[in-house]
């Protein structure tokens, strides 16, 4: 008997984890249930295999041509007997009604249905996987400035700027020494300040530019002045026009960067004199961010301070594997290997360019026989690479062996490095091989917090004296760790997934209902969020819940004047005062200022630049923002609807505010199994305009920003309005889980259970008995990766 198309959306709410065993596998953890669960779940088997089964596979893995959906998800079993009452079977849902129902709902989730079922079936286990890209590209950055200093960044921000009255840079020419906000000057014919002539000048810009997104970047200097910037070396100039030559007036280059590093920055600006007319001198420094626009680069992330140099391997690597809804780096192939060897041949040439010479200046004084110093830079290296198993014989294979072979030296070094980086020594970080307890932890570590490998100083001294071993070692070390600015740039990564923040979102808008809304303005929006982000995860309490409650955010003159009073900021926005006879003139700069009490607001949920992506051009989504609420905040399971959707159109129904528009197209019984939950928590925040604007009324209706929503445990939770959603969300276990599985699966790149069944139940009471401090919780996701007992499928015999 073929069952009922209806049947299958009890199960649309569920997403596809892995193919099931036969029923009759199941049955045989009958034993542990009491004698009456286990009698309904084998009256519900017996109802399932006869009715059921034919379509949805003995085991609901699905069945071609018919219903191809696993059967698993994660309602409670009431809201699953519900289902089956209401739809099954199509037509004459009274043939599976009432106790029959409960029956079948008590089978499958405790068979197929329910994550436990899944992991019964199949439990979790680590997977081996090489790097992924962004470990890659991390580990290749961290090789190259392992024997350098890494700064820890202070609260400073602005470039050091010296300002000299001759071309000459000499100190008794030092006429101002200060700190900019922004590079963003146009001195016209005029002298920049005080004493310096407007026809002979040299500025100096100098620190550190803070990436805190890996990608492409686009860095744009505009002047009408010659200038030289040197940037991620204090000698690799990026752009040259210290002999000016025609009109060009803009200088644009591309380069890969990599999240949480500083790289050296240093401008030379000069104006000389000259017979005939000088152009007014200007200057600005923009740049174009991953997925972004062209802006002036903003103060946030520029470093005052001197920065050691950097490197950023600028091969394309290809995008891992997020089939389980994390990075994996589980594909070898083609593509990967070509990327692999792009950089390991990039890295082997800056190696040899600038690293190599930098080892000999350094160990000038030391005996070179049969070039000992060349085989201790290699060994060095592929030491780090390795994560510090360089064993003798390891060494005599990959160094000197190779060594032998070519006598020139350069050319030594980029066979060696190229050999070792190709390796599954370093691609494979897991297989810990023959690394030492402390290695093998320490590996671990950095690992999990950094993506990269254990190169800081005192990691890594940690390392060599045997002293990361034992869990209160490791909980030492990971706070250590935790304030380290790549940690922050993960971290950041991190929510920007939990936020479905990771892809661009199309957020234009029709430019006659909404003025205003323009690329600026989003740029705006994006630092905003930044630097609230920024705020509630780094402050004293590190507090998750303020990431939901906080009724207050980061403005922008830009901001306030598009969204009104609730985005004043509480101090007021700074205005460049014009220079006086005795300062040099001040950058315009756009400031960013901490807003007052937003009343309504509820922290990213109401967010501009979250509402403005979950939106259509022209009106709002429920949908959208439903399903990111379920989804990515709750933490429960839904798959894409059965058939296409296109949203009706506004125009269509002139009469009709959003709300009523969707469940007007959602009512049908097809689709109310779904939107039931979707719509009933988009609904909350409809407030917000397409642009995230607050507003209270649509189609001269009062807005009704009510909705509901059933927990895992079946308990119905209703609100009024936004506010009150957050206020529930804060205090959701199934939003405090969603959280740590996150945090968890984005920091291990594995998902808790293959740690242990219980790991993020455990991770999710000490979530909450720190007061959801986040940084604690990365360090217990810390701890469960690196212990000793963390990978015993992977660990060395």
């Amino acid at each position: 008997m073929r069952q009922v198309r209806s049947f299958t959306h009890l199960f649309a709410v569920a997403i596809a984890v892995a193919l099931l065993e036969s029923a009759s596998t199941c049955c045989s953890v009958f034993a542990q249930q009491p004698a009456s669960d286990a009698e309904l779940i084998a009256r519900g088997q017996n109802i399932y295999t006869k009715m059921c089964a034919e379509c949805h596979g003995a085991g609901g893995e699905g069945v071609s041509g018919a219903y191809e959906r696993q059967l698993v998800g994660d309602l409670s079993i009431g809201q699953l007997a519900g289902e089956i009452d209401r739809t099954m079977p199509e037509g004459d849902p009274s043939a599976c009604a009432g106790e029959d129902a409960h029956a079948v709902a008590a089978y499958l989730h405790h068979a197929i249905y329910s994550e436990a079922a899944q992991l019964r079936q199949r439990p979790a286990k680590q997977m081996l996987s090489r790097l992924t890209a962004e470990q890659l590209r991390q580990s290749i950055s961290d090789l190259y400035a392992h024997s350098d200093w890494i700064p820890r960044l202070e609260n400073k921000r602005g470039l050091t700027a010296r300002y000299y009255k001759s071309t000459k840079q000499r100190k008794e020419d030092l006429a101002v020494e200060r700190i900019d906000p922004v590079i963003n000057f146009d001195f016209g014919k005029e002298s920049p300040g005080a004493e310096i002539p407007a026809q002979d000048i040299l500025i100096n810009w100098q620190g550190g530019l803070k990436v805190d997104q890996s990608g492409q970047y686009e860095i744009v200097v505009r002047s009408s002045c010659s200038f030289t910037l040197n940037f991620g070396h204090h000698e690799r100039k990026l752009i040259d026009n210290h002999v000016q030559s025609g009109d060009k007036t803009e200088f644009r280059e591309q380069i890969r960067l990599t999240a949480g590093r500083c790289y050296p920055f240093h401008l030379t600006l000069v104006q000389r004199k000259r017979k005939t007319e000088l152009p007014p001198a200007s200057i600005s420094v923009s740049w174009v961010t991953p997925g972004g626009v062209e802006q002036l680069i903003p103060k946030e992330n520029w470093i005052p301070d001197w920065m050691p140099a950097q490197f950023a391997t600028q091969a394309a690597v290809p995008p891992d594997d997020r089939s389980y809804g994390f990075e994996r780096g589980i594909k070898v192939d083609r593509d990967w290997d070509h990327a692999v060897t792009s950089a390991a041949v990039e890295f082997a040439q800056v190696a040899a360019n600038e690293l190599w010479p930098a080892y000999l200046k350094k160990h000038k004084d030391s005996p070179n026989d049969n070039r000992q110093l060349l085989k201790a830079f290699l060994k060095e290296t592929l030491n780090v690479a390795f994560r510090y198993s360089m064993t003798d014989e390891l060494a005599a294979k990959f160094v000197d062996g190779q060594v032998a072979q070519e006598p020139d030296d350069k050319l030594a070094i980029k066979r060696v490095l190229l050999i070792g980086l190709k390796s599954p020594r370093f691609l494979y970080p897991q297989a810990d091989l023959d690394r030492s307890p402390s290695a093998r932890a320490g590996t671990r570590l950095a690992l999990t917090l950094l993506d990269s490998l254990p190169v800081e100083q005192h990691l890594r001294k940690t390392i060599e004296a045997g002293e990361l071993e034992s869990e209160e070692q490791l909980r030492g070390m990971a706070w250590h760790l935790i304030g380290d600015q790549r940690v922050r740039a993960k971290t950041k990564a991190m929510l920007y997934e939990w936020l479905g923040l990771s892809s661009p979102r199309d957020r234009k808008k029709e430019a006659e209902q909404f003025a205003g809304f323009d690329d600026l303005l989003v740029q705006d929006l994006q630092r905003s969020l930044d630097a609230f982000l920024e705020d509630v995860v780094w402050s004293e309490s590190s507090d998750y819940r303020q990431l939901i409650l906080a009724d207050w955010s980061y403005s922008t003159a830009r901001l306030q004047k598009y969204y009104g009073e609730s985005w004043n900021p509480a101090e007021p926005f700074s205005v460049a005062e014009p220079a006086s006879a005795t300062t040099v003139k001040t950058a315009e700069q756009v400031d960013l200022k901490r807003t007052s009490s937003r009343q309504l607001h509820a922290g990213v949920l109401t967010h501009p630049y979250l509402m403005s992506g979950l939106a259509y051009h022209n009106s709002t989504s429920p949908i959208h923002r439903g399903v990111f609420l379920l989804r990515n905040v709750l933490g429960r399971t839904i798959q894409p609807p059965q058939d296409a959707f296109s949203p009706l159109s506004p125009d269509l129904h002139p009469d009709l505010t959003t709300r009523e528009r969707v469940i007007l197209q959602t009512s049908p019984e097809n689709c109310a199994s779904c939107h039931d939950r979707i719509n009933s928590l988009g609904f909350a925040l409809e407030n917000w305009d397409a642009s995230g604007r607050f507003i209270q009324s649509e189609r001269n209706k009062p807005i009704d920003p009510s909705g509901y929503y059933i927990n895992r445990s079946g308990q119905d939770v209703k609100f009024a309005d936004s506010r009150q959603l957050a206020q529930y969300i804060a205090t959701s276990e199934d939003a405090h889980q969603a959280f740590v599985r996150r945090a968890f699966q984005h920091f291990a790149k594995q998902p808790p259970a293959a740690y242990g069944p219980e790991v993020l139940e455990r991770l999710t009471k000490k979530f909450v008995d720190s007061q959801f401090n986040i940084r604690s919780l990365l360090v217990e996701i810390a701890i469960v990766t690196s212990m000793p007992t963390a990978n015993p499928d992977l660990a060395a015999k």
